[in-house]
C-alpha cells in the first residue's frame, strides 16, 4: 500500500534530492511512496485544509518566505490527528528552533539520501503495539 509524503520547500532542487532519496521506497520493508511537492505554503495548507491526507510532512526550515518550522507548528496546533513532521535545519543550533515547531524529527541541509531515507522510513513505519 501506497503513503504520502508531502515535501514542501521553495527549493526545487531540495524536493528533488528528498524524492531521489526515498522514492520509490524509503525501506525494504515499506510499501512505495507517492510524493506530493509545494513550494509555497498556501498550496500545501489548501491541501491540507481540502482534507487531504497525508502520512508524512517533510518540511524545509529554510524555505523562503515562509520557513517549514512555522508550517509545521501551525499543522501540529491545528491538524487533528497530525501526520508526522520531518523538519529539514540549516545548522545544528537550529534544533531548538525544530523542537519549538513540534517537529517529531529533524535533518541537516544538504540532503544526505540515506539519512533521509533512515528518517522517513522511521517515521513511517507503524508503532508496534505492546501489551
Amino acid at each position: 500500500m501506497s503513503q504520502t509524503v508531502i515535501i514542501y520547500s521553495d527549493d526545487s532542487s531540495v524536493r528533488r534530492a528528498i524524492t531521489l532519496a526515498i522514492t520509490p521506497k524509503p525501506a525494504a520493508d515499506l510499501g512505495p511512496i507517492t510524493v506530493k511537492e509545494f513550494a509555497t505554503g498556501a498550496a500545501l495548507r489548501s491541501y491540507l485544509d481540502e482534507g487531504n491526507a497525508a502520512d508524512l510532512l517533510i518540511l524545509d526550515g529554510e524555505a523562503v518566505p515562509e520557513g517549514g518550522m512555522g508550517i509545521a507548528r501551525q499543522v501540529k496546533d491545528e491538524i487533528f490527528n497530525c501526520p508526522p513532521t520531518l523538519v529539514i535545519i540549516g545548522r545544528p543550533t537550529d534544533a531548538w528552533l525544530a523542537n519549538w515547531s513540534k517537529a517529531d524529527d529533524t535533518l541537516l541541509h544538504p540532503i544526505q539520501p540515506l539519512e533521509t531515507a533512515n528518517a522517513v522510513a522511521k517515521l513511517l513505519r507503524p508503532i508496534p503495539v505492546t501489551g
